[in-house]
């Protein structure tokens, strides 16, 4: 089965702008020694506070499961009529899996989890977890393709400037989880610029 990244890639056409909080993950693909050096800057960059802020997480993942089940729903309602593109098959095809993901999310993000993790101070998710934009950077740095070497160079690069919190270290796996559903719903939302394109189109 091809992944949806090169679904995505080979499927692409032209279609309006959409905003920047949209788009998908998608930074330069680095080797380990510049995913280290990122982490690095990205560390040194941003400032945060001990938790006791409010828990973006849970609102963030209940956002994203609505714009992905829209985007599901219509697509079923579309696909009656005309062809799909491959991309929105796949999100069709693997959205009960997709499901188990977000389920298995909720379970893992009690609504004090975010006081027990340093939030952002700055930067685009001031409010948030320190470590979610670290899984954030990882995927868009990898383009949703990790394993251990990313993970490992990311994370230890970033502690080179400031030692993660143990509560940070075990948070990381859930992290990448919800980076990786943020990343479908931007792929989500693309695809649908890219829908009502063609709707206008009459194609």
């Amino acid at each position: 089965m091809m992944k949806l990244e090169q679904i995505l890639i080979r499927n692409r056409r032209e279609a309006p702008e959409i905003s920047s909080d949209e788009q998908p993950l998608r930074g330069e693909l680095l080797s380990i020694d510049l995913l280290k050096q990122s982490a690095r800057n990205l560390a040194q960059n941003r400032r945060v506070q001990n938790g006791g802020g409010p828990n973006l997480l849970l609102p963030r993942l209940a956002s994203n499961e609505k714009i992905l089940r829209d985007y599901n729903e219509r697509t079923l309602r579309v696909e009656k009529t005309r062809h799909i593109t491959p991309a929105a098959e796949w999100l069709l095809d693997n959205f009960h899996l997709l499901e188990e993901q977000i389920r298995t999310a909720q379970r893992h993000l009690p609504r004090g989890f975010n006081r027990e993790l340093p939030q952002l101070l700055n930067g685009p998710w001031t409010d948030f977890p320190r470590v979610y934009e670290i899984a954030l950077a990882i995927v868009s740095h990898t383009d949703g393709r990790i394993d251990a070497s990313h993970l490992i160079g990311f994370v230890s690069g970033s502690q080179e400037v400031v030692p993660l919190k143990l509560g940070e270290l075990w948070a990381i796996p859930i992290m990448l989880r919800l980076a990786l559903i943020e990343n479908l719903r931007r792929v989500a939302a693309q695809l649908n610029v890219e829908r009502k394109a063609r709707d206008q189109a009459g194609t």
